[in-house]
């Protein structure tokens, strides 16, 4: 059996980036690769900041950990994200051949690791990724119906 201590480290960090977003007013999503144990690139969500409908947290991290590695490829590399990666990302983590990504809280409307669909696994596809989720759902999902209720009550509360 894993130990879930390390994985609870470094999705705490996601967290803490995702609340980042949340106080610029983006989606609370937050994500870091972790490579031989340390932390080599972290992001959050800057959509609307950048104008920029590819700059959700996992594209930016992935952009951050291809040049702390010096290479495109980052096969032995894990990504820490809040929420199930979207299609986008998740196409993006088998491109890079990313080893593990390990999520907070499922999306099944458009998870792409395994929500909607599963792309990370996708049997034809050149990589498969390893997958591990429900890491501190409770305080993932927590973070993002916390947004969400703001937005749909503007009046009751600070975003």
């Amino acid at each position: 059996m894993l130990d879930a201590a390390p994985d609870e480290a470094f999705m705490r960090e996601a967290l803490r980036q995702a609340e980042k977003a949340f106080k610029a007013e983006e989606v609370p999503i937050g994500a870091v690769v972790v490579r031989a144990g340390r932390v080599i690139a972290k992001a959050y969500n800057q959509v609307e900041m950048l104008k920029d409908a590819t700059a959700h947290a996992e594209m930016l991290a992935i952009t951050q950990a291809e040049a702390a590695v010096g290479d495109w490829r980052l096969n032995d590399c894990d990504l820490y994200v809040t929420k199930e990666p979207c299609a986008m990302c998740a196409g993006a983590l088998v491109h890079v051949r990313m080893r593990r990504v390990i999520f907070g809280c499922p999306d099944e409307r458009s998870g792409g690791a395994g929500g909607a669909i599963n792309l990370l696994q996708m049997p034809t596809f050149n990589h498969r990724c390893d997958i591990s989720m429900g890491v501190l759902q409770q305080e993932c999902a927590s973070l993002l119906q916390s947004f969400f209720r703001a937005r749909r009550n503007p009046g009751g509360g600070a975003v």
